[in-house]
């Protein structure tokens, strides 16, 4: 009996190692740094044959960046909430916050970090592209 409170102890000590291991991989797992969700595919938008528009939803958790790429097609981005830089090869970065629409040329290899480190980044997204072209082109 003199070992018991050895024993709680060191009981109590294994539990929460393995609650904290669990709990970190959890939380990790959850936190992804960007989601794309397409919320809306349609097919010759305006009466345009051959082409498709996308609606979506982009969430850039905090200090995160959604990677460099381009568009083949035209795109437009609308911040609903939160703040960012969006980086363009060869032009100096553009501080973009809740609220601005900015658009990027086809072609045009470019990157958005979230300014914040607490906050997401929600964006909403508008690209034209020709039937069966990926929305966003990753770029090494």
């Amino acid at each position: 009996m003199r070992n018991a409170p050895l024993l709680v102890f060191v009981l109590v000590l294994v539990v929460g190692f393995v609650a904290g291991a669990i709990g970190s991989q959890a939380l990790n797992a959850q936190q992804q740094p960007i989601t794309r969700t397409v919320l809306l595919k349609t097919e010759n938008p305006s009466g345009i044959q051959g082409m498709e528009a996308y609606v979506t939803l982009v969430e850039i958790a905090p200090a995160a960046q959604s990677g460099k790429h381009y568009h083949l097609g035209t795109d437009f981005m609308y911040i609903l909430e939160g703040s960012g830089i969006l980086e363009m090869d060869g032009q100096s970065p553009v501080p973009l916050k809740q609220g601005q629409v900015f658009p990027t040329r086809p072609r045009l290899v470019h990157y958005f970090r979230n300014a914040s480190t607490t906050a997401p980044v929600k964006i909403l997204g508008f690209q034209v592209v020709k039937n069966g072209q990926a929305i966003a082109i990753p770029v090494q």
